[in-house]
């Protein structure tokens, strides 16, 4: 996320571990493990009728090997049997962006750095976005 940041010119690193703390949630963010190892966590908490999907990080040698689209595809199974729309903010020009869009996020709105996308329960992914 990082590099990001850095792309549009709004790193910093107190704001980022501020932002970490005001809003990281123990109790709505799981560990994700494999092979044994810490590989990354993901949070989803319920506020204003819907769950929003944040903090969701894996370790950079765990990217582009599915991983992400597995942990992506329980966490949407498991909202859609709760009958939840899903949200979630992305930074613009973001390579996960293309992610959430293939599990069926689309465009709710966006600022001057940050795409907020949406997913209603039950929407079919699309292996071709």
């Amino acid at each position: 996320m990082r590099a990001d940041l850095e792309r549009l010119g709004r790193y910093d690193e107190h704001r980022v571990r501020q932002r970490l703390r005001d809003t990281f949630s123990t109790r709505h963010t799981s560990i994700i493990m494999t092979g044994g190892e810490l590989a990354g966590c993901v949070t989803v908490r319920p506020s204003e009728g819907r769950q929003w999907l944040e903090h969701f990080y894996l370790a950079p040698h765990r990217q582009g090997r599915g991983l992400g689209s597995a942990v992506l595809r329980a966490v949407l199974e498991r909202t859609d049997a709760q009958g939840m729309t899903v949200a979630l903010n992305v930074l613009r020009g973001s390579a996960a962006r293309r992610l959430y869009a293939r599990h069926g996020f689309v465009l709710e709105s966006q600022d001057a750095s940050d795409v907020f996308m949406v997913r209603p329960p039950g929407t079919r992914a699309d292996a071709h976005a």
